[in-house]
């Protein structure tokens, strides 16, 4: 099997596959302080709770947007495993095209979604990714990347409002029922959340404002936040939270790791 991860700035992502099924996945908290050997054991903990064993993992492959812990991860992933992860970056051979000014400096997950977006839908489309940042990435038909937006994520705007007003109690990211709220916890939400959605369906329309060539775009939401703002997205059609790790497992597969 292949094991997938996606390193990020808040949390990290793991899927198993069995050829190009998903037969595991979870998701951890991203802690710089954990050793490899504690990463080793939460792997090992995780896949027997799931009625797996590491020794089923043929190969590994990882994106990170966390240098500091990509290193003890990927350590991590060797003692469990056996295997040595194969990182994914932007000068990577891989089939798609980074048609922007700065190549290199495209994150590895804005990678994997576009060769994700390009060969699983085979359309234009533009991937909202809401992460420690809300990435906007604008992915041509033909694995071309354009570029995009990055706006605060969600936990991240409401992280900053509650801890900088002392009063301010902190809050999930369950939509109110009305916009008015009369409670502070209720305005709080309504802020954050109505705040979110208008912003997206926002820089969505002024992206399909800008889109090259005649096609419209369509618009899927990923990462761990998708399903609390795209239910109240105008402009979000469909949810794909395994979109990103699906792009890992087709890179893995484009430059030769077999499982």
């Amino acid at each position: 099997m292949l094991l997938a991860i996606d390193i990020g700035n808040t949390e990290i992502t793991l899927a198993l596959f069995e050829d190009d099924h998903v037969a595991g996945h979870w998701r951890l908290t991203t802690v710089a302080a954990r050793t490899p050997d504690e990463w080793a054991a939460m792997f090992t903990t995780y896949f027997v709770h799931a009625g797996r064993s590491t020794d089923e993992v043929r190969a590994a492959v990882l994106a990170s947007v966390a240098p500091a812990i990509t290193d003890a991860v990927a350590d991590g992933v060797r003692q469990a495993c056996g295997v040595t992860p194969l990182e994914i970056t932007p000068d990577g051979d891989l089939p798609l095209t980074l048609d922007v000014d700065e190549p290199l400096s495209v994150g590895a997950d804005r990678v994997a979604n576009t060769l994700a977006a390009a060969e699983l839908y085979g359309r234009d489309t533009i991937v909202v990714d809401f992460g420690t940042a809300t990435t906007f990435d604008c992915i041509m038909a033909d694995a071309r990347f354009i570029g995009g937006v990055i706006a605060p994520g969600l936990r991240t705007a409401a992280d900053e409002l509650t801890q900088r007003a002392a009063k301010l109690p902190a809050t999930d990211f369950a939509a109110p029922d009305a916009v008015i709220g009369r409670r502070t916890e209720d305005c709080i939400r309504a802020g954050v959340v109505f705040g979110a959605v208008d912003a997206v369906d926002g820089i969505v329309r002024r992206i399909k404002a800008e889109w090259p060539g005649d096609a419209v775009p369509q618009v899927v939401a990923t990462g761990g936040l998708a399903p609390h703002i795209a239910p109240l997205s105008s402009e979000i059609e469909k949810v794909d939270l395994m979109l990103t790790l699906q792009g890992l497992r087709l890179a893995a597969g484009h430059l030769g790791l077999v499982w």
